[in-house]
């Protein structure tokens, strides 16, 4: 199955080298967001253009997704996390240089390109190195750490290195990681061959490509220009007409990009419609909290950063215990506990008012937020490709990835649009730091609800689904208890 690297060792550090791509690729999706003020003063950004240096990453990211998956496919795994890697790499490396404005978001969005490649065939390489057993519930509990960590770290890497040597550093560091990540990977990860059959699909590829970007264009661009500005509808029109065009090709393709029987198996549409609307809450977190921080508490990049620290340990702490506690009480019951844990503290959060304090106001949240969403993500990643067949792994991990990052576009769309609503009427009779404070506990409020109702989804979708058959020929076997529905 596998072709040996030159150095012959055990799945930990091949384990180690993966789950730092991971880390690597969500850290690049936060560590801007706390840098943004002085990124603007240092190339000269107008306000549309420094909402692009976050928008310009998610929208490749998300968009080529689907694509950098199926290439893992049939380019080979290995091959495509090392390419991926090289240009993340260098466009961070780039970005950091950047003299201007252009160069910095055409920077950020070849990194998501980069980023695009190396997610989908990282996870692809997860499950070829661990079988189904208690080994890949493990992997799979390190894979969720590592994701949820890697978007607290990014705060507080980004406030950290911002106050101390100025925001290029924030790119700079992830460019090292990035090529500290390649060279581990080259060493310790093995090479599970591709399918290396059929065709890419090349015209179905294109539309959905294309549609993503205009759907993730229209949902950025609605947060600054409104729902009903002629450019969001157009392309909110043009991305329906391309999906509408992919189905269409998809049905006559002999190989689509899409294949029916990826979501025939397992549970993998329950899985995947629950990481887009958990998706949708886990990016907004991450940019209400360290603005609440930051403009009502008065808060600096570093001490913004420092306050996500208990997150990211509670996250860690619920990602290893994952495993554990789907062995007892079964993975839906899991799943729920966790989504309506973390409900719970988006709840609490909710409560923050324009004269509270981080003890207070933000870390009882934090803890009870950071167990459920590692908690959840590991459940619903290993739902999301349960029992698919070996040659499609890599695509499987490009759509859990997709939903999950269209999710969080959508979400943070629907709910920065609303704060921001109900910031604007408040302002009109109440001073500006009440007004503010009255947005984010809107989008608190709404993102608790929204996870309200995917815990009772989860009951209604996840016990529906059947695993293939152990020795179906062609794919993986069920997943172990870890992940099994009781």
């Amino acid at each position: 199955m596998f072709k040996p690297t030159s150095t012959t060792t055990g799945p930990g550090p091949a384990l180690a080298a993966l789950a730092g791509a991971q880390f690597t690729v969500m850290l690049a999706t936060s560590i801007v967001n706390v840098a943004l003020p002085q990124i603007r003063a240092g190339v000269g950004l107008t306000e549309s253009g420094t909402t692009w240096v976050v928008n310009a990453y998610g929208l490749a990211f998300g968009a080529l997704l689907l694509a950098g998956g199926r290439a893992a496919d049939l380019l080979g795994r290995r091959r495509v996390l090392l390419a991926g890697l090289a240009v993340f790499g260098a466009a961070s490396v780039a970005a950091g240089l950047a003299g201007s404005s252009d160069i910095l978001i055409a920077a950020r969005a070849v990194q998501g390109l980069g980023a695009a490649a190396v997610a989908p065939a990282a996870l692809a390489l997860v499950m070829d190195v661990f079988p189904p057993g208690p080994g890949r519930g493990k992997a799979l509990g390190v894979w969720g750490a590592v994701s949820g960590a890697g978007g607290a770290a990014g705060v507080l890497l980004g406030g950290a290195l911002t106050q101390a040597w100025g925001w290029p550093w924030i790119f700079y560091t992830v460019a090292i990681g990035a090529f500290l990540v390649l060279a581990a990977a080259a060493a310790f990860v093995p090479q599970a061959a591709g399918r290396e059959t059929g065709s890419f699909a090349l015209a179905g590829t294109a539309a959905v490509t294309l549609a993503l970007t205009a759907l993730v264009w229209g949902l950025t661009t609605a947060r600054r220009s409104g729902w009903t500005d002629g450019s969001v509808l157009g392309s909110f029109a043009l991305a329906a007409v391309l999906l509408a065009a992919f189905v269409l090709i998809e049905r006559r393709h002999p190989d689509p990009l899409l294949p029916p029987r990826l979501f025939r198996a397992g549970r993998v549409t329950a899985g995947n419609v629950l990481m887009a609307l958990l998706g949708s809450v886990w990016i907004a977190l991450f940019f209400f909290l360290p603005l609440y921080q930051q403009q009502v508490l008065g808060h600096n990049p570093l001490v913004t950063g420092l306050g996500q620290l208990p997150l990211a340990a509670a996250n860690v702490l619920g990602s290893t215990l994952a495993p554990r506690i789907s062995r007892r009480i079964g993975a839906t019951v899991t799943v729920v506990a966790a989504l309506l844990t973390e409900a719970a503290g988006l709840l609490w959060l909710s409560q923050i008012s324009a004269h509270g304090s981080y003890l207070a106001s933000i870390l009882g949240p934090s803890i009870l937020i950071g167990l459920g969403l590692s908690i959840a993500f590991v459940q619903l990643t290993a739902l999301s490709v349960e029992g698919v067949a070996k040659e499609d792994a890599g695509l499987a991990g490009g759509v859990v990835n997709t939903t999950r990052q269209v999710g969080g576009a959508v979400g943070l769309a629907v709910l920065a649009t609303l704060a921001g609503s109900v910031t604007a009427d408040a302002a009109t009779h109440r001073p500006h730091l009440e007004a503010l404070t009255a947005g984010y506990r809107t989008a608190f409020t709404i993102s608790a609800a929204v996870l309200a109702v995917t815990a009772l989804l989860a009951v209604l979708i996840t016990r529906r689904g059947t695993a293939p058959a152990a020795h179906a020929p062609g794919t993986t076997a069920p997943l172990p208890s870890a992940v099994r529905t009781r």
